[in-house]
Order: structure tokens, then C-alpha cells, then sequence
């Protein structure tokens, strides 16, 4: 089994960075393959489309993904929210029915509305959401300081174990018998008339 973990953050190693090693080392000794994925500036820089079908490639094999952001203004990067918008509405179908988790990551305020904004496309693909204890966030400016946030860490740890457990159950699942949901065809109504 393997999961991707996606980081949106500008800075390739800072707290985001380690904010996702900790939940991907909690998922390899659970016997889980991971990769950080960095999803960095390309975004924006014309490379989005390149970017998006390397990703789409990674995810036909991936069991799960997780979602990694620095808080900027309260949301995601804005690197993080191009790949996504691309990311969801061409490669849906790679990502259905995937466990998915959000982790953000904030100097100090900010996080559970950039939680939202990230959760909000992992459930227009039908993801399974990974909770942890508490909401899906760590405090600190670097990655030092983010290892400081000793509830944080723990956070972490608790997303990868709580992954980990949701991918062994689906795949004990299928193995017993008990068949994936199919997805029907979107329904769209328009209210305006």
C-alpha cells in the first residue's frame, strides 16, 4: 500500500515539510509506502499541467493521499489551491473513494479555515476524511519550532496510525468480499432559471 503526501508549501523542507514526515514515518512503520510530493512553485509558474499529470500518474497506484499547507491568509497557498483545482477536476476519478487527510500548518492562526478549504476537495471526490484527535494542524515557523508543538506532533502521528488502520481495513474489506461503492453520475441542478 502506498500513500502521497502532497506538500503546497513554497518552502520544499520547512514546517509543512516536517508536518508531513511525521505522519509519513507513523505510516511506514505501519508497514505503509509513502512520498512527499512537492508541489512548489510550478503551480504557478505556466508548469501546472506537467505538474498535474505527474501527480494523476503517482495517484493511479496510491491507496491515499494527504494534503499539506502552510496557512497563508487563512487558506492554503496559492500554489496548493491552483494544483487542486486542476488536480480535482481532471484527475477525480484516480482520486475516489481514496482516504485522504488535510494537515495545515500556521506560525499561529489561521488553520481550521485552511483546514476547511482543503477538506472541501477531498470530499467533492468521495474520499474517506482521516481525522486525528483534534483538528489537522501543527504551530511553528520552521520545522524546529513545529517539532516543539508536542500536541501537534502527536497529531501527526495519530493521522498516520488512523491511516494506516483505515487502508488495512478497506483492503481487509475487499479481500472479504465486500465491494467498493459504485459512483453514480453527478446530478447538477442550477437554481438560476
Amino acid at each position: 500500500m502506498k500513500v502521497i503526501l502532497f506538500n503546497g508549501s513554497r518552502n520544499e523542507n520547512g514546517s509543512t515539510r516536517t508536518s508531513l514526515n511525521l505522519v509519513s514515518e507513523e505510516l511506514n512503520k505501519n508497514g505503509i509506502e509513502t512520498e512527499i510530493f512537492w508541489v512548489g512553485e510550478k503551480a504557478l509558474t505556466g508548469e501546472i499541467d506537467a505538474l498535474v499529470d505527474e501527480a494523476i500518474e503517482k495517484l493511479q497506484t496510491a491507496d491515499g493521499i494527504v494534503l499539506g499547507s502552510p496557512v497563508y491568509y487563512a487558506s492554503p497557498s496559492g500554489e496548493m489551491i491552483a494544483f487542486l483545482d486542476r488536480l480535482y477536476m481532471k484527475g477525480e476519478k484516480y482520486l475516489r473513494f481514496k482516504p485522504a487527510a488535510a494537515v495545515t500548518v500556521a506560525r499561529r492562526a489561521g488553520t481550521t479555515a485552511c483546514l476547511d478549504v482543503l477538506n472541501k476537495y477531498i470530499t467533492y471526490a468521495q474520499q474517506p476524511v482521516i481525522t486525528s484527535r483534534y483538528w489537522n494542524m501543527t504551530h511553528g515557523s520552521n520545522g524546529a519550532e513545529v517539532l516543539q508543538d508536542a500536541e501537534g506532533v502527536q497529531i501527526m502521528r495519530t493521522i498516520g496510525k488512523n491511516m494506516a488502520w483505515i487502508l488495512k481495513s478497506i483492503e481487509a474489506g475487499k479481500a472479504g468480499g465486500v465491494p467498493q461503492p459504485e459512483a453514480e453520475k453527478k446530478v447538477w441542478t442550477n437554481f438560476i432559471r
